[in-house]
């Protein structure tokens, strides 16, 4: 057995060994939380230091002392907490003087987290939480000893709240997603989607739509989605008379509406409900609605493209009969409906996302269709492939702890909401869209967790000092953090989209922003009518959610060019008007824009009817 196999099995084992711990805390009761955060880094530590080794060089790692000594540092200074535990919870923070190894040592994890984040992830939030840590220290008035203890002593810096929600939540959950992948459900997923949208005008667009949309709901992850579904819807786009470019658009566009898709979103929803103090059943009901609007665009994108360059569907022989998927593979769908109804009934999140888990090898068993193939290795597989999906959230929730323990030692997050409130001169739209950039900005460079850390301890505060309701200023934040996969110049969903469809990366991402154009608009709608977020009467909630449907779909309409008919150049812009004044609240706003709708559509209609009439017979 050769090295790199050894440190493969090792790896296997100690992912295993994770996996298994989680799933017991979450049966039987976690250990007190900073305790219960540490065996978490531990675990993700370890792993990281094994699969992502400091330099390889023809198949050997190199510098393999290097990496002995960084994860001897944090054996070091995590074990120092197992250790004396009771220390670090009977002494007075920021009162008693650190220890000279304690200083070490909270030094020593801090470099291992940026560390082992810039290898799992990149530079771009370890760079970002240096930059908050240098203001601390060279900017402020804090001491070193003191930001020390903040962010190793305590549970404000690296063991905070944010580690907390990837050692309770994200990880039961990411398990979750890879003991379905493991079943099959991803095939169910797409033969679904086949036998609903397949014959349709555009049928292969509406599929990866669908497709990408169920996938997410097991998956956090949008370039995942991306290479999973895509790898079969892109194809079928391309030859069904789609350009590559729109091809890899729609497919990295509805990929990335995964993470904001109930029930299972991606992981900042997770730390959103624990910032909030709120159940995460509570934040999957306020997405429901903008999820629905966000693929609603989507497929109504897809299917007016497809009407104006006059494609079809697949042949009826290659779409699989609706009745049949649901015989045959139906039942793969009780695991999430467990998850659903444990969470309807009141259980905690992870104890339903639990039972799913455990549900997804039985119910596969129920028939021959699913059963053929289950072994007792898919089953260790499952279990290491949903460790290692973990350690990029792990890492990115340790580091941003660095950056929420450093604004929070500074005040710097109430200086930074006095210059938004300042630059927007109280104009709640103008501070939107500098948390918008913000959040897009961020989020090019980092995932989407960190990116909402950092808006919610800098950008959040401002809008909502100018009255957007809490959970409407997270949301926002949540969205924007996401929507950088399909924003240029960095998209990463769009990246993967095109290297499958091989397509040129900026016309594939100016057409993921045009096809995603309406998930910019979302935010901004359930800022301005929280009914959309389920919070109001039910009679206000309707009336938003049919008003913003229309809206958005008559938007899609004007960016395709086609209603009713291909629309000339002159009527896109009275009818992007008309699907505004729907979008916006409003009695007064909705008779204007459906008027206005309304005439658009005639219209195009009458200058339809005429062309055909003008038009020379064919004598045959």
């Amino acid at each position: 057995m050769n090295g790199k196999s050894l440190i493969a099995r090792v790896a296997a084992l100690i992912g295993a060994a994770m996996a298994v711990y989680h799933m017991y805390v979450i049966a039987f009761g976690p250990p007190e939380a900073m305790i219960f955060r540490a065996i978490h880094l531990s675990f993700a530590v370890t792993l990281i230091l094994l699969l992502y080794p400091l330099a390889e060089k023809d198949g050997r790692r190199r510098f393999v002392w290097l990496d002995a000594i960084v994860y001897a540092v944090a054996a070091a200074a995590i074990g120092h907490l197992f250790v004396n535990f009771d220390y670090f919870i009977n002494r007075i923070i920021y009162i008693d003087d650190l220890t000279t190894f304690d200083m070490v040592a909270g030094v020593g994890l801090v470099l291992v987290v940026l560390d082992c984040t810039r290898r799992v992830i990149g530079w771009a939030l370890p760079v970002t939480a240096l930059c908050f840590i240098s203001y601390t220290l060279f900017f402020s008035d804090v001491a070193p000893m003191v930001l020390v203890d903040q962010l190793y002593m305590t549970t404000e810096g690296i063991f905070g709240s944010t580690l907390g929600v990837s050692a309770a939540y994200v990880m039961i959950f990411v398990l979750f997603g890879a003991f379905m992948e493991r079943t099959g459900t991803g095939t169910l997923f797409m033969d679904f989607a086949l036998a609903l949208t397949g014959r349709s005008a555009g049928g292969p667009g509406k599929v990866a739509v669908v497709s990408s949309s169920l996938f997410g709901t097991v998956s956090g992850s949008a370039v995942a989605n991306v290479m999973v579904t895509g790898a079969i819807t892109i194809p079928l786009m391309k030859r069904t008379g789609f350009k590559a470019p729109f091809a890899a658009g729609v497919e990295a566009v509805a990929s990335t509406g995964g993470q904001i898709m109930p029930p299972i979103m991606g992981a900042a929803a997770f730390v959103m409900a624990e910032f909030l103090g709120v159940s995460y059943a509570t934040v999957a009901l306020w997405a429901f609605l903008p999820a629905l609007l966000f693929y609603v665009a989507c497929f109504a994108s897809v299917h007016f493209e497809a009407k104006r360059q006059g494609l079809k569907g697949m042949p009826a022989d290659e779409v699989p009969s609706l009745r049949r998927v649901i015989v045959d593979r139906g039942h793969l769908f009780i695991p999430v409906a467990i998850i659903l109804t444990g969470m309807f009934m009141g259980y905690s999140a992870p104890l339903c996302a639990l039972a799913g888990t455990l549900a997804c090898f039985p119910v596969a068993m129920l028939r021959a269709s699913t059963r053929q193939g289950l072994n007792w290795q898919m089953i260790w597989d499952a279990l290491v492939d949903g460790s290692r999906n973990t350690l990029a959230v792990a890492l990115a929730c340790a580091c941003a702890g660095l950056v929420i323990g450093s604004i929070t030692l500074t005040g710097l997050g109430i200086t930074f909401t006095n210059v938004v409130v300042g630059l927007a001169q109280n104009s709640l739209v103008l501070a939107l869209v500098l948390t918008a950039a913000a959040g897009i900005i961020l989020g090019m460079g980092m995932p989407t967790t960190p990116a909402y850390i950092v808006m919610v301890s800098l950008m959040v505060p401002a809008i909502m000092k100018l009255g957007v309701i809490e959970p409407a200023a997270h949301m926002f934040a949540f969205y924007f953090a996401i929507l950088s996969a399909i924003t240029p110049p960095v998209a990463l969903a769009v990246y993967a989209a095109g290297s499958l469809a091989r397509a040129p990366i900026w016309p594939a991402g100016w057409a993921a922003v045009r096809i995603g154009f309406a998930g910019f608009l979302v935010p901004f709608m359930f800022v301005y009518e929280p009914a959309i977020l389920f919070i109001g009467d039910p009679f206000t909630i309707g009336h938003a959610a049919v008003t913003a449907i229309i809206g958005i779909i008559v938007m899609a309409a004007a960016l395709a060019g086609y209603f009713g008919g291909p629309m000339p150049m002159w009527t896109r812009i009275p009818l992007i008007g008309g699907a505004l004044l729907m979008i916006k609240p409003g009695l007064v706003t909705d008779v204007i824009g459906i008027s206005t709708i309304v005439a658009v559509y005639l219209i195009g209609r009458l200058a339809a009817r005429k062309a055909a009439l003008s038009a020379p017979s064919n004598p045959g």
